[in-house]
């Protein structure tokens, strides 16, 4: 009896520990996915002028959410594919002018079967949920980002050619079969810059 009596008073003390997270605008994996598909967008760049030019990237106009992410993307493979980069624009060969077409999530869910549905059932605009009813569904989230820009003389404003959109997509799959098995990629991980295949993790 004393021992029982223990172990109630061991699991109530232990049962009064609680953890504090922080809360931010993104989730990890929506931020990862973004910060992959800037990666992607950027890998291998290279502008209509010798290297070894000294570059400055304005960036005043590109404004999305990760901008700061992305930018420093696209400085970083500048640098690799061997121009220099410069911190004011009066020390430079040249004016990177870059804009953003798209740096955001995209979700999209397939479904064999029913999916879930909102039925309205009176004039007031009162509706009904019903889940889905299905025998296999498939979950994509994916971070896309779509960035363009045009080079100028830092001197005399001449045009020096302008670079096609740079395009770049992160994908991560999820599975479910008849609403209950689940399989796939539900997050996104630190570090991974390929997810893989969805069919093989569960």
């Amino acid at each position: 009896m004393r021992g029982l009596c223990l172990l109630v008073a061991a699991l109530i003390v232990s049962g009064c520990a609680s953890t504090t997270e922080s809360n931010t605008g993104r989730t990890a994996t929506e931020q990862l996915l973004l910060a992959r598909a800037a990666d992607r967008a950027a890998e291998g760049l290279i502008l209509p002028i010798p290297q070894g030019a000294r570059i400055f990237v304005d960036d005043v106009y590109f404004r999305v959410d990760n901008g700061a992410y992305a930018v420093s993307a696209i400085r970083a493979s500048l640098s690799d594919a061997g121009y220099r980069l410069a911190t004011d624009r009066n020390q430079s060969d040249a004016i990177f002018e870059i804009r953003a077409g798209a740096l955001s999530l995209e979700q999209m869910r397939r479904v064999v079967g029913l999916p879930e549905m909102r039925i309205p059932i009176n004039e007031n605009l009162n509706v009904v949920s019903l889940p889905e009813l299905s025998v296999y569904s498939r979950r994509d989230r994916m971070g896309v980002a779509e960035f363009s820009g045009f080079l100028y003389d830092a001197r005399t404003g001449a045009p020096l050619g302008a670079v096609s959109p740079m395009i770049g997509r992160y994908r991560i799959r999820s599975h479910k079969a008849l609403m209950v098995v689940s399989w796939g990629q539900t997050s996104a991980n630190p570090g991974e810059r390929d997810p893989g295949s969805s069919w093989k993790e569960f």
